[in-house]
């Protein structure tokens, strides 16, 4: 599991890689484009409001997130990273493979989600088990929003900014856009 956690980033690539390369039964739809886009756009918000309480990445000493949309679901990173590579999907034009790299994305990140929750409870222990106990996994509870707003405002800037990589990945499906049309 250390090693599915580890090249987790990796793992992703395959899949793109082709969604990039294939040519085969594309499907030419200004719609599909657009709600791939929408869909690519609300992971990567998802992953920057994520990011605003996490602080991976960001030079901030590290405790246990439970706040912002940790206080809905466990890994809305993972989350939203799926919904980037379904929507990069669609804006490659290989709508079909869309639930493909879902499936993918929810056997990938189960795995690695497993060898995450064991280092959480030994690092956290209790706290973590009480919030394990508390926050679904991968479907929200519906809570009110969080009235830390002041907070989300402080880490808006470093967490976007910690994050603008992301636009990287829809780079290769605009370029084939251009190149095959």
């Amino acid at each position: 599991m250390k090693i599915i956690y580890r090249l987790r980033g990796w793992l992703m690539v395959p899949p793109m890689i082709f969604v990039m390369l294939c040519i085969w039964n594309e499907t030419e739809n200004k719609w599909l484009l657009g709600g791939g886009g929408v869909i690519f756009a609300l992971g990567l918000a998802l992953r920057v409001w994520a990011q605003m309480h996490l602080h991976y990445r960001l030079k901030v000493k590290k405790t246990l997130t439970v706040t912002g949309p940790f206080a809905y679901v466990r890994n809305p990173t993972y989350i939203a990273n799926t919904a980037m590579l379904a929507g990069a999907c669609m804006l490659g034009e290989i709508f079909w493979f869309a639930p493909i790299q879902v499936l993918y994305c929810a056997v990938v990140y189960t795995l690695v989600v497993r060898y995450e929750e064991a280092h959480l409870a030994r690092k956290y222990g209790g706290a973590y088990q009480e919030y394990v106990g508390q926050v679904p996994r991968w479907l929200p509870k519906l809570k009110l929003l969080d009235k830390r707003m002041n907070s989300m405002a402080k880490y808006f800037i470093p967490s976007l900014s910690a994050e603008v990589h992301c636009l990287l990945f829809i780079l290769p499906f605009l370029a084939k856009e251009m190149i095959v049309h």
